[in-house]
């Protein structure tokens, strides 16, 4: 078993939560229960995936919830595109959430490989 807290990728993902979060404040209200709400299920996703996954009994089960952790984080990176392209945020913000994606992405997949060769 691995200690989530002491994992890169769940630490980034944490901080991403946060910035998204932030972010989404600015939204419009009638964009709360819809959009918003979406976005912030998927966000929540990557590091309670990534936690939930560290409690399991083997590498092979964790990878398989570090799988569903990078498809939320595609999910998240998706819906701020959608939300650029909606004119809720501007095109540097998404980029600077989409950076930080990118960057817990890849974390993941390397975090991964470690699991496979354990």
């Amino acid at each position: 078993m691995h200690n989530f807290k002491n994992i890169i990728a769940w630490q980034k993902a944490r901080a991403l939560v946060k910035e998204v979060y932030l972010l989404l404040k600015k939204f419009p209200k009638e964009e709360l229960y819809d959009l918003v709400s979406q976005i912030k299920r998927a966000v929540v996703s990557v590091p309670s995936n990534i936690a939930e996954g560290s409690g399991r009994g083997s590498n092979k089960e964790f990878s398989r919830f570090l799988d569903i952790a990078i498809a939320s984080s595609y999910e998240v990176e998706t819906q701020l595109i959608l939300s650029f392209d909606l004119n809720y945020i501007s095109e540097g913000e998404l980029n600077l959430i989409s950076e930080k994606t990118s960057e817990v992405q890849k974390l993941i997949y390397g975090f991964q490989k470690t699991l496979k060769t354990e």
